[in-house]
């Protein structure tokens, strides 16, 4: 049974840049918004190249389950990161270059589940 090192794979990299991007963006959050929005947001970009990595170990049958998880984390991630713009913690540009990295995780995420077998 062909297993995939995650580590090799481009949407694990590219999840990875994600999640250390809205790492360092957080710093800027209010303090209020910790336990609320921030961690949500933390929460959602953690889980995209985390669960890449775990169902890299499973069946390809499996791993589409997994990658099924990863783009749901990635939907909501960018449904809060327009929240967090509406509340003024993120700026438009910023928003946008984080939109244009989700948009092409996902479809490359998308791809490389239609070629799982």
């Amino acid at each position: 049974m062909k297993r995939h090192n995650y580590k090799r794979l481009k949407i694990w990299s590219l999840g990875l840049e994600i999640a250390n991007d809205i790492s360092d963006l957080l710093i800027n959050f209010p303090k209020h918004e910790r336990y609320d929005l921030s961690s949500q947001i933390s929460r959602c970009s953690i889980s995209m190249p985390s669960n890449i990595a775990e169902g890299s170990s499973r069946t390809d049958k499996s791993f589409k389950h997994f990658i099924d998880v990863a783009l749901g984390s990635s939907f909501e991630l960018g449904t809060q990161l327009l929240i967090a713009k509406h509340r003024n913690y993120i700026n438009p540009k910023t928003l946008n270059i984080l939109e244009d990295k989700l948009e092409e995780w996902q479809k490359m995420t998308m791809g490389f589940q239609n070629g799982l077998k």
